[in-house]
């Protein structure tokens, strides 16, 4: 893993830097899914939409960069972020796209949980345009209990949220496949990068002579819904009464899920972020994308 000097006899990794924290974390349960809601916050009574699609751009090349790009300066800052938002998508068809909720799983994943990228997910494109069946993220956890976690992002970005949650079910179940898993284990190994902390446990577990339980066992799934929300319709600030609508909002979504079955299967973090508008959220972020392409 790449390694910055911040002091005499201290090294601090590439993935230790990152952007200011934006989101805030408003409520959460330990049990599995272990729920968590997520806020962009207010400013001046109205929600935060323009600023978090800037700060969405500010994860662009920790999302799309692979390690070794990362050496970013005031030299190539530019570029590199040019390069990043190329490598998400350059399609002007962007209402459907939901790339905007795959960088916001990741920053949350990246920030609150310190996972580190295993493989950016565009690389699994042939083009910058291709939609590709795949995890939407991939990331490695490392517990103080000494184990190994593989962090799998499911994202939905939707207007509604029963339909996000019910597709987010879908997507996993059809992940959890075996002939699905196999090929993601045999597509994913090749691009774990060897500077990646404890290497040799990470490959074992993607090693095509290794169980699929294995990963299973080791496996976290990270799920992310952004959708509308009527607990922000009225809110100017986080007050009592936004804060409850807004926990029965992912109460919801977490019954939906529990009623899949999944939980007893699967370790589990359910993440959601109330949306004002999708479609504004969807264009602010676009339009910043679009600015540094």
């Amino acid at each position: 893993m790449c390694l910055s000097q911040v002091g005499e006899g201290a090294f601090l990794s590439i993935y230790d830097l990152k952007p200011q924290r934006f989101l805030k974390k408003l409520h959460s349960k330990d049990e599995n899914p272990h729920p968590r809601l997520y806020c962009a916050g207010f400013e001046l009574g109205s929600w935060r939409c323009e600023q978090f699609a800037f700060h969405l751009a500010e994860w662009l090349p920790d999302y799309a960069l692979p390690e070794e790009e990362l050496r970013i300066d005031h030299g190539n800052i530019l570029v590199k972020l040019n390069q990043a938002a190329v490598r998400v998508y350059t399609s002007p068809k962007y209402a459907s796209r939901g790339e905007a909720g795959e960088i916001a799983l990741h920053a949350i994943c990246r920030d609150f949980f310190g996972t580190i990228p295993l493989s950016p997910r565009v690389f699994y494109k042939s083009a910058s345009n291709d939609v590709v069946k795949a995890f939407d993220m991939v990331h490695v956890r490392f517990p103080k209990d000494g184990s190994v976690q593989i962090w799998l992002g499911e994202s939905k970005l939707f207007k509604s949220g029963t339909s996000a949650i019910a597709e987010a079910i879908k997507s996993i179940k059809e992940h959890i496949d075996g002939g699905f898993l196999s090929n993601q284990k045999l597509l994913l190994g090749p691009q774990i990068p060897k500077t990646t902390p404890r290497y040799d446990e990470i490959m074992q577990i993607f090693s095509k002579q290794e169980s699929l339980d294995t990963l299973i066992n080791n496996a976290v799934f990270a799920v992310g819904i952004l959708c509308d929300s009527k607990a922000l319709v009225e809110a100017k600030e986080h007050d009592e009464s936004y804060l409850a609508a807004a926990v029965k909002e992912l109460e919801e979504l977490e019954l939906k899920l529990i009623a899949s079955g999944l939980p007893t299967k699967l370790k589990l973090v359910l993440t959601y972020i109330p949306l004002l508008s999708k479609k504004t959220f969807v264009d602010s972020f676009d339009k910043r994308l679009k600015g540094l392409q």
